[in-house]
């Protein structure tokens, strides 16, 4: 008889946890973006500023190509991110799509002025990729 009532309580409490988990996947959620195709040219692996260098084909969705980056820098530092056209730079300079940056940690917040974890996101205007 108690291994009845041991079961019936697991179940219930199994059924709750699921409840509250299918819960975070609801209809409030908005869809993930979908990252076009990138490539890292560069990417800084030390020091308190690090440089992270992205090319793109396009300028579809480069606020998406940006947090996709930036999730993926964790350690602790103050990160700049450059998003830049395969075509249209120079030796001299860059077909710049978007800049941006990430804080991580106390010194990252202190790299880029922005609270730790936080992000911020620049598209330059009037700028194409492929480049004309």
């Amino acid at each position: 008889m108690k291994r009845t009532a041991i079961a019936a309580v697991l179940l219930a409490a199994t059924t709750a946890l699921t409840a509250c988990s299918s819960s975070d996947d609801s209809s409030d959620s908005k869809p993930a973006a979908k990252v076009p195709a990138y490539k890292i040219a560069k990417q800084d692996t030390s020091g308190n500023q690090r440089t992270v260098t992205v090319t793109v084909t396009s300028t579809e969705g480069l606020e998406a190509v940006f947090n996709d980056v930036a999730d993926k820098l964790t350690e602790d530092a103050g990160y700049f991110v450059e998003i830049n056209c395969s075509t249209g730079g120079t030796a001299g300079a860059d077909n710049r799509l978007a800049n941006g940056k990430k804080a991580v940690g106390n010194i990252g917040a202190a790299s880029t002025g922005l609270d730790d974890g936080k992000t911020e996101y620049e598209a330059q205007q009037g700028r194409t990729c492929p480049a004309k």
